[in-house]
């Protein structure tokens, strides 16, 4: 696995950052500054800012990403550069520095999955390229455990191919034909009726590519080695979320012939399935600055910052009479954040959660948070320092209110 040690000296004879960026990313623990902006947006749009108590969904914008990955956004952003080198030259050091032969930036993890599957389809025909879906002969197929059918499979449907479901080992191998051209893996499925090693192991005694979903699955960061190293062929990763990457980049990485295959599906290549998911200039830089600050940041620290949050609004919440509070660290794979529970009982404080939920959001500042039937539950992973103290102190007033 790529050291902390060895991800720095990489950085330090980068030629690609110095020459191309030219500019020094400031690290270990010095913050680049943001812009002063002379227009406000948000105001002249007529939109809401809120404090992030959820987590990484797409519909809330994802992640905020790091002040690197900012600065060199605004960088490539008066440059012009080879779009297909610049391709290139990223996914050589991306592939570096997650020890693997080879990988590229897409738009977000959908666009992997389509670009994968495109890849495990037509290799290097470009007749099929061409056609993909719409491709003579028989329907291509794909493998997944009927226990991983999710709503994004429908990347890997607009290739054109038949999902077939399984339901045990013996099931998988019975059901590879000549048709069959990949394997997906959910990675963050709630039951794996056939595990990550067997699944890797039917797939490679029948020579079929597999693909493993990963989209949100970090922390911790040893899960971007591990699925290579467990031997599956492709895996990608969303840059959005825990990366802290632009919300419309995702990675699509593993062995080399692939990831070719699936350079000639993507943009900027016509006529294509997917022209239409193009990564631009800044977003490739700012992706590959993203990874690089997250696997040198000090994952430990971040991960006591998050438990102290925690503590902020546990401690608020406790403060009402009849309120239970609880920190909750969920299982994984994917979403591994720290977060707080919170419950009460509505005898003595008379308002529901979803009331508490819209309460929040309708407030001032305004703040999302999710929640089950009986309690509200705040992810702290995407809140600024000083914002779960504001957090904690909101829900403590919507509980005094309601139990006044």
């Amino acid at each position: 696995m790529l050291t902390r040690k060895k991800m720095l000296q990489l950085l330090a004879t980068a030629p690609f950052i110095g020459g191309l960026a030219g500019t020094q990313i400031v690290r270990n623990g010095t913050k680049l500054s943001r812009n002063n902006y002379r227009r406000n947006y948000i105001n002249e749009l007529g939109l809401r800012t809120f404090i992030n108590a959820r987590g990484t969904f797409t519909t809330l914008t994802g992640s905020l990403m790091e002040d690197e990955v900012v600065e060199a956004i605004n960088f490539m952003s008066d440059k012009y550069v080879s779009l297909p080198d610049l391709r290139d030259r990223t996914g050589e050091r991306i592939a570096e520095m997650l020890n693997c032969e080879a990988s590229v930036i897409t738009a977000g993890a959908a666009s992997a999955l389509t670009l994968g599957t495109a890849a495990c389809i037509t290799g290097d025909n470009q007749d099929m390229i061409r056609d993909l879906p719409n491709l003579d002969g028989p329907q291509r197929e794909v493998i997944m455990q009927s226990t991983h059918r999710f709503g994004y499979d429908h990347a890997v449907r607009n290739c054109g191919i038949k999902i077939v479901e399984v339901d045990s080992a013996s099931d998988m191998e019975a059901k590879i034909n000549d048709n069959t051209v990949m394997a997906l893996f959910f990675n963050a499925a709630r039951e794996h009726l056939i595990g990550r090693e067997e699944f890797v192991e039917i797939c490679r005694r029948n020579n079929i590519p597999s693909f493993n979903d990963a989209a949100a699955d970090v922390p911790p960061k040893e899960n971007l080695f591990k699925y290579i190293e467990q031997g599956f062929d492709l895996v990608t990763f969303s840059g959005g979320k825990a990366i802290r990457g632009p919300q419309s980049a995702g990675l699509l990485y593993g062995r080399k012939d692939l990831i070719e295959a699936a350079k000639m599906n993507h943009s900027p290549n016509g006529n294509t399935i997917g022209r239409g998911m193009k990564v631009n200039k800044e977003e490739y830089v700012g992706m590959m600055v993203a990874l690089e600050v997250y696997l040198t940041k000090d994952h430990d620290k971040e991960w006591q910052e998050w438990l102290r949050r925690v503590e902020v609004i546990r401690q608020q919440a406790l403060a009402v009479d009849g309120v239970e509070a609880e920190e909750v660290i969920p299982d994984g794979p994917s979403n591994v954040f720290p977060g707080c529970r919170i419950s009460w009982d509505e005898d003595r404080i008379k308002v529901s959660s979803s009331e508490v939920i819209q309460s929040l959001r309708n407030g001032h500042p305004s703040i999302e948070i999710g929640g089950g039937s009986d309690n509200v539950y705040a992810n702290v992973s995407m809140m600024k320092s000083e914002e779960a103290g504001i957090v904690g102190r909101r829900i403590r007033e919507e509980l005094e209110r309601a139990s006044a």
